[in-house]
């Protein structure tokens, strides 16, 4: 059993996220899901990882998409650009289940579970640290233990055990349907504290090395995942596994 808890979209790459209760599940992701990109003069794009105030923006997109920022540049610091995702785009993001995808690192949605966050918190606080928010980890699709309605096709109450949305392989949420892409490798952005807008020095990378470091390299948390059916989804929604797979740690 699982259902939707919160629903997140970053309208600028690298900037603030905004929780909705419903949204609409585009073949990119969700609706103007990183569709603007802050970049450079030169056109290289700027992210958290060397920009972390990037976090402190906090986006707002009118109906037809028309309203980014425009002071960018003075609040950085750094002469910058803001670009957005033409409506022709092509892009394809690889992984098991390859999809369109806008400005996001890879795959167009990012899906992880509270049981997840919970665990790495309880690793965290093993070391003496303070337990993260949800929004180090910036997902589109937050998942808990369902009401009693939303279940995988084996039963039971999947969301509760940390990390089992990694071996989900087709989902469908309200009248969308997911494919499952790649594992979400960890970055530096997990490092900045999204209320204040400055890095932190090691958590949650530290921890996360110690148990969910993959084989190909890196840490991951979380699964990406492609758009297979667009649809309208709701805070509320079951979340329905059709398809398992094997874990890739």
């Amino acid at each position: 059993m699982a259902d939707v808890v919160d629903l997140i979209r970053y309208p600028i790459k690298g900037c603030a996220g905004t929780s909705m209760g419903d949204a609409l599940l585009t073949p990119a992701g969700l609706k103007h899901d990183r569709s603007f990109m802050v970049i450079s003069e030169d056109g290289v794009y700027r992210t958290q990882r060397r920009h972390p105030r990037l976090a402190l923006v906090r986006p707002t997109v009118s109906p037809d998409g028309s309203r980014p920022a425009a002071w960018l540049s003075e609040f950085l610091g750094t002469p910058s650009r803001l670009v957005r995702l033409p409506p022709e785009h092509d892009r394809i993001a690889d992984g098991v289940t390859p999809g369109p995808s806008g400005y996001a690192d890879s795959s167009a949605v990012h899906l992880l579970s509270r049981s997840s966050l919970t665990l790495l918190n309880q690793r965290i606080a093993e070391q003496g640290t303070p337990p993260l928010p949800m929004n180090r980890c910036r997902p589109n699709i937050v998942v808990d233990g369902g009401s009693g309605q939303g279940r995988g096709s084996d039963g039971g109450d999947w969301a509760a055990v940390p990390h089992t949305e990694d071996r989900a392989r087709r989902i469908s949420i309200g009248g969308a349907e997911l494919g499952y892409a790649k594992l979400a490798v960890r970055c530096a952005v997990t490092l900045v504290d999204q209320e204040a807008g400055v890095r932190q020095k090691r958590e949650p990378l530290s921890t996360l090395a110690s148990y969910r470091r993959a084989a190909s390299g890196g840490v991951v948390f979380g699964a990406k995942f492609s758009v297979v059916r667009p649809g309208k989804l709701s805070v509320g929604d079951e979340v329905v596994v059709h398809e398992w797979g094997d874990a890739e740690l």
